[in-house]
C-alpha cells in the first residue's frame, strides 16, 4: 500500500482547492455529461471526434477530482501552528544555495497560486535534503542536472 503524504496548504489554498473540487463534482460533471450525450446523439461513436474529445475531457476531470480529494483529505492546513525550529512543511526558509540567498516555502505547489513566494515540494531533491535541518545547518543534494548543490539554512519562519 502506498504511503500517505501530508501536504501543507495555507487556508486560502485549501479553500480555493475545495471550491475547485466542488465545482468539478457538480457543474463540471454535468457539463461533460451533456457534451457526451449531445455527441452521442450524432451517431456512430467510432468516428465521432466530439464524443471522443468529451470522453477524454471526462477522464481528465475525474483524475483531477481524485487528485484533489486525496490532496485535501491528507492536507495540513494553517499558518500559525507550524514548528519553525527546523525545516518542515509550511516553513518559509531563507537559505544560501551555492552562494546565492533564496527565500522559499517548503510545501505543495498547489499552494503557489495564492502566494508571492517560490514553493518547493518536500519530495523535491532540495526538500528532501533540508527536511529537519535547523538554522546554521549545511546540506548537499544533487540537482536534476546532476550537479551537487550546497545549501546553508539562514533563517526559518512561519508564513505570514
Amino acid at each position: 500500500m502506498a504511503e500517505t503524504q501530508t501536504t501543507w496548504l495555507s487556508q486560502e489554498s485549501f479553500d480555493r482547492l475545495s471550491a475547485e473540487l466542488r465545482d468539478l463534482e457538480t457543474r463540471g460533471r454535468e457539463e461533460v455529461a451533456e457534451r457526451i450525450e449531445s455527441a452521442r446523439s450524432e451517431g456512430d461513436l467510432r468516428e465521432n471526434g466530439g464524443y471522443q474529445a468529451a470522453r477524454e475531457e471526462q477522464s481528465k476531470m475525474e483524475g483531477r477530482i481524485v487528485e484533489l480529494t486525496i490532496l485535501l483529505r491528507d492536507a495540513q492546513v494553517g499558518e500559525g501552528n507550524v514548528d519553525t525550529s527546523k525545516v518542515g512543511p509550511g516553513v518559509v526558509v531563507t537559505a544560501e544555495i551555492n552562494g546565492k540567498e533564496q527565500k522559499f516555502l517548503l510545501g505543495s505547489r498547489q499552494a503557489a497560486a495564492d502566494l508571492d513566494i517560490n514553493v518547493f515540494p518536500e519530495a523535491a531533491p532540495l526538500g528532501v535534503a533540508i527536511m529537519g535541518a535547523s538554522v546554521g545547518d549545511e546540506r548537499t543534494y544533487q540537482a536534476p542536472n546532476g550537479k551537487d548543490m550546497t545549501v546553508k539554512i539562514i533563517s526559518l519562519e512561519a508564513l505570514r
